[in-house]
């Protein structure tokens, strides 16, 4: 298609993108006429940005398009997780009705810990509120007051603050060399016993392995998963244990997502060529 139809000035890759991975093996082909390349979604993990700023190429990601979707989804595997669904579900479907009675948790009153407060985590927080759970959040930079009494949010000053203090976690920071494999054993030690743990972010931010070692010794009651190590490979663990609720990574994939997304790399892609500037790129060309 480049060959064909190129160069390409611009290029935009929108959600859903794992089979056209891995990108590197593209974008070479785009060098050196590409000026801009911009991502309908969030997470730029994917994107060898030294590489791009390099060779001259704005990259940019959608700052908001996904963020409520993917708090929704925050929230529904927070709900998920608390409340014991997917075993009353599987319950039901195997025709056991209820099966053995065992009460499940509420919300209300639970301090849910946010790990990552930009949009995703303030739109979670928000939602979280009308379920009366107290917010504590852990962050690069703490929120100004302003913001912190808009979301009734607390700040923990340092990781292990927020995880000893929170009944639920919430993960939804970016993944980078900072925090990948974040939350490990020496993280789950300082958790409180019997805590949740929900990841909206990006698999490799939680080590799997001593996810799987909280959870079945009990320190972990539950988890509730949207994303993992190896998509859509996923460890034989999660795709059987009571003790996961797991989702297929489709946190952001809703209509309006997609309609946000589109919008906003159409919108970079055109303040780029009007002004000489994208609205939200991630990285900064030397050419």
């Amino acid at each position: 298609m480049l060959e064909q139809k190129g160069p390409i000035d611009a290029f935009v890759i929108r959600m859903g993108r794992a089979p056209y991975r891995p990108f590197q093996q593209i974008f070479q082909h785009l060098a050196p006429d590409c000026k801009i390349i911009t991502s309908a979604a969030a997470g730029y993990d994917d994107f060898n940005v030294d590489w791009l700023t390099e060779e001259g190429i704005w990259l940019c990601n959608s700052v908001d398009a996904v963020a409520e979707a993917t708090a929704d989804m925050a929230l529904f595997l927070i709900l998920a997780v608390v409340r014991d669904t997917s075993r009353g579900e599987r319950s039901v479907r195997e025709g056991n009705w209820r099966g053995p009675v065992v009460p499940s948790r509420d919300p209300s009153g639970m301090t849910l810990g946010i790990i990552g407060m930009g949009a995703i985590g303030k739109y979670l927080a928000k939602r979280a509120a009308a379920f009366n759970m107290h917010i504590k959040y852990y962050n690069r930079r703490q929120l100004d007051a302003e913001e912190e009494a808009k979301y009734n949010a607390t700040y923990c000053s340092s990781l292990h603050d927020l995880l000893s203090q929170s009944d639920v976690v919430s993960v939804n920071c970016p993944l980078n060399k900072e925090t990948e494999n974040l939350i490990s054993t020496k993280e789950f030690a300082a958790m409180k016993d019997g805590a949740f743990i929900v990841n909206t972010a990006r698999g490799a931010i939680i080590d799997e392995d001593a996810l799987i070692e909280a959870l079945e010794s009990g320190k972990i009651t539950r988890a509730g998963l949207d994303v993992f190590l190896n998509e859509p490979d996923l460890n034989h663990y999660f795709r059987t244990s009571d003790k996961v609720v797991v989702q297929p990574h489709a946190g952001g994939l809703t209509d309006l997502a997609f309609q946000r997304g589109e919008l906003e790399a159409f919108e970079n892609i055109k303040a780029f060529f009007k002004t000489g500037s994208p609205i939200t790129p991630v990285n900064n060309p030397k050419k």
